[in-house]
């Protein structure tokens, strides 16, 4: 079958709902343009609302502001040691550098991806027997599939580490029924163009405690003192979003549920056309207390199960030339260049994934007709 090179697929691209222009619009016509202003407000007030009663949030101007701010929140500092999942975006770890701090990398389970509790622990009883407590522990919800947060928070507060939740796939999605962003000591959301909604650029740390919030947003004016000149006693940040950008959050935020059941929709899509296909396995949820927004639907291809031993580099390869985007699982990161020194905890779980798997496009906004593309090109792939 000739399949013919059409307009490109992309991977995940914003997906405007059509109230964000008015919002923005109203930005410049108050000359509101700073970071403040009544969108900011309304903005933070719209997540709280959605997420949970007696949340906090500060619109920030990314989601590694808001993993950064986590740890000076959590008194991260110089020398300490951060535990931080491997299977993740180098945004999760790179602000422990920013401090001076020293990442510790702990492998996933093969159920959710994610940290596992096990590994966890093995990391956090030698970190303590070695004298080196680690300060936090950042776990990720990949692709938006929640961790095991019952396993990881026993660990965590039985050796009285704070958990800091890196929710920046996961907008939207639940664990037991509670939103991801509310379940760790301090949450981070993500809002980049390629998120469930985004803002163009731009994130939000979720905080438990008023006081809390407005440290988070101190720190992120560049911790300017109330005084009536510049004066600054703390090290600040330029992080703080501004009324713009917050402006298209807050139009993003009137079609978030309708963008989540159409990620949905494209991991339904996905299972039913590899449902027969040897070797392919689409990563869902494993158990039944976890809702998914399935940010990224991502497969895993077992070479020695498809045919003529086909890779996920092969069907990358194959996707690209029909000008549809794939990309391989996050490299973990302790096989990163920046991080080869870093302390490592666990097995080849990650490893593997990165190896075989592949995250296919997931948008909200594909139509019938680039699944009919997909359909056809996964068809010829495997020989259907």
């Amino acid at each position: 079958m000739n399949i013919a090179v059409q307009e490109r697929i992309w991977l995940s691209s914003p997906h405007m709902g059509g109230s964000e222009e008015k919002y923005v619009k109203q930005a410049f016509d108050s000359n509101w343009v700073a970071p403040l202003g009544p969108n900011v407000n309304a903005f933070e007030q719209s997540l709280e609302s959605y997420l949970a009663e007696g949340v906090f949030v500060g619109a920030l101007s990314s989601g590694t502001a808001a993993i950064h701010l986590g740890l000076v929140l959590l008194g991260v500092g110089k020398g300490d040691e951060v535990i931080c999942q491997s299977m993740t975006f180098s945004a999760s770890a790179n602000p422990i550098l920013y401090q001076g701090s020293t990442p510790i990398f702990v492998d996933s389970e093969p159920g959710t991806w994610n940290m596992c509790p096990e590994a966890l622990e093995t990391a956090l009883k030698d970190r303590i027997a070695k004298g080196r407590r680690p300060k936090a522990v950042i776990a990720v919800h990949l692709y938006g599939v929640p961790f095991l947060y019952d396993e990881i928070r026993e660990v965590c507060d039985r050796y009285e580490v704070p958990l800091l939740e890196d929710a920046a796939e996961a907008l939207g999605s639940t664990y037991r029924g509670r939103k991801c962003g509310t379940l760790g000591d301090i949450g981070v959301l993500s809002f980049n163009g390629n998120k469930i909604i985004t803002t163009s650029g731009g994130g939000a740390i979720v905080c438990h405690t008023k006081d809390q919030k407005e440290r988070a947003v101190f720190f992120s004016t560049q911790s300017r003192d109330a005084a009536p000149h510049y004066q600054h006693s703390e090290i600040g940040y330029n992080y703080r979003m501004s009324n713009i950008c917050a402006g298209i959050g807050c139009g993003q935020m009137e079609v978030l549920d309708s963008h989540v059941l159409a990620r949905r929709k494209m991991h339904d899509f996905y299972a039913q056309l590899l449902a027969d296909v040897g070797g392919a396995t689409v990563f869902s949820v494993p158990n039944d207390y976890s809702f998914a927004n399935y940010w990224l639907t991502a497969i895993t291809l077992d070479a020695s199960a498809t045919r003529e031993g086909r890779t996920r580099e092969d069907l990358r390869l194959f996707l690209e030339n029909l000008t549809i985007e794939s990309r391989p699982l996050w490299k973990p990161m302790h096989l990163q260049p920046i991080f080869h020194d870093a302390p490592y905890y666990g097995g080849t779980v990650s490893e593997d994934l990165f190896r075989d798997g592949l995250c296919l496009p997931s948008g909200s906004n594909l139509t019938d007709a680039d699944r009919m593309r997909l359909s056809e090109a996964f068809n010829v792939f495997f020989g259907e």
